[in-house]
């Protein structure tokens, strides 16, 4: 009977085969302990030299680090240890050889480990990286699935940018001119409001900016729900149900991964709402408080925002920036025209931005204006100005890369390790 290492508690006592790589291995004398992995789990076997053909010794013997095998044998609980078991070899198969596998026990490179990610991605830090993404992005898709909402597939070659073109792929689109990979499906996402009420975007986005930072990749992935008839307020109670929606269910399923990694789930215990909300005014009184050479009108760096949300023990929000530096797309305060009814979550531990929102712009003129103030072509966008032409009403959503999101849930140090292969200015091999 095959069966997978995570279910071999239901056979204690029986006979099963298990089909893997070999993770690590040592001996005693008489006595072999390969131990295995199948990507579900890791389990240690047991070979006794006088209950096993000398054929099958000779097997596990030459077996090197990440040779490929199947292995029978009686699964035994250990005496003493609840959730551990073993197997006792009683066959042994070899499916495929490894000879001097690169990636050893001893310390490698980021380099090193970057140019061997395809291999890299089988250490168990690794594989326990990328089930928390798994699992996050389930949860992404469970919130909304379960709140109503419409998933949307947005276009990945758009004829346009949601914010100008410095920061776009471009490519040539046939006969009809260029083409650019999507920075964002946010303007699509409402257009599919306007059809569907609540609706969101899961996929690929592209951002060309030359960042070398810990925070950024060139491709990530974005959900981006947008709400038709919400406002500011609306948007923010929605950011703040999913982050702890988010946090909470990967804390609940996720602790061997996380306990793997190594992360400090106190701090992940907190996140709970109500977050702190301040404005843009109030974030800057912080830095000023905390002796940060900060320009008002700017919009923050990296660093401004690790001491903005240090302040708090989860994340925070902040709304209401000066609309000089946000998108055309955003709604002014009528309270103060000179705001954009944006807001971002900042999360804690000096992770930055996880989410950046705001109530759109729904009034058909206003937005045309703002167009005209960017540049940008009003051809390219009469289909978005349509939007407000029939039957506009006020609307909000916001964007979550998940990539930020699992380097701060997982606690780690740079986003590289939060997508299988990461694409970044330096790299995009393999």
């Amino acid at each position: 009977m095959v069966v997978y290492i995570n279910e071999i508690f239901k056979y204690v006592g029986q006979e099963v085969t298990l089909r893997g790589w070999i993770y690590n291995k040592r001996s005693s004398g008489k006595i072999q302990f390969p131990e295995l992995r199948d990507g579900t789990g890791i389990i240690q076997c047991v070979a006794v030299k006088n209950k096993v053909s000398e054929e099958v010794w000779e097997k596990i013997d030459r077996s090197a680090q990440e040779t490929s095998v199947i292995v029978t044998g009686i699964v035994n609980k250990h005496p003493k240890y609840d959730d551990i078991y073993e197997l006792e070899i009683t066959n042994y198969e070899i499916v495929g050889e490894s000879k001097d596998y690169p990636i050893t026990p001893k310390e490698h490179g980021v380099d090193f480990l970057m140019e061997n990610r395809h291999l890299w991605l089988r250490s168990k830090r690794q594989t326990a990286i990328l089930r928390v993404r798994h699992r996050i992005i389930k949860a992404i898709r469970d919130f909304f699935d379960n709140k109503g909402f419409t998933l949307v597939d947005a276009p990945i070659l758009t004829p346009n940018a949601c914010e100008g073109t410095s920061t776009l792929f471009e490519t040539k689109y046939f006969d009809l001119g260029k083409a650019y990979l999507s920075q964002s499906g946010q303007l699509y996402a409402e257009a599919a409001a306007m059809a569907l009420g609540k609706v969101y975007t899961f996929g690929p986005t592209f951002r060309a900016e030359k960042s070398k930072t810990r925070r950024h990749l060139t491709e990530f992935w974005m959900v981006e729900p947008e709400v038709a008839f919400a406002d500011l307020n609306d948007n923010m109670d929605l950011a703040e149900e999913f982050l702890e929606y988010i946090v909470q269910t990967v804390l609940k399923d996720c602790k061997k991964e996380l306990e793997t990694i190594g992360r400090d789930t106190s701090k992940l215990e907190k996140v709970k709402r109500p977050f702190p909300r301040i404005s843009y005014d109030e974030a800057v009184k912080i830095l000023n408080q905390n002796n940060i050479n900060f320009e008002y009108g700017n919009d923050f760096g990296g660093t401004d925002e690790t001491v903005i949300s240090s302040q708090f023990d989860r994340p925070v929000m902040v709304h209401r920036y000066p609309a000089a530096v946000k998108a055309f797309y955003m709604k002014r305060d009528p309270q103060d025209p000179t705001k954009a009814l944006a807001v971002d979550v900042l999360a804690p531990e000096g992770y930055g931005e996880i989410i950046g929102g705001s109530q759109r712009e729904d009034d058909y003129d206003i937005l045309l204006e703002r167009l005209r103030e960017h540049n940008l072509s009003e051809d390219f966008f009469k289909w978005y100005l349509d939007l407000r032409k029939y039957g506009s009403v006020p609307h909000s959503g916001f964007g979550l890369g998940v990539e930020r999101t699992v380097a701060w849930i997982c606690g780690l140090e740079h986003v590289r390790e939060t997508i299988p292969f990461a694409r970044m200015i330096y790299r995009i091999y393999p």
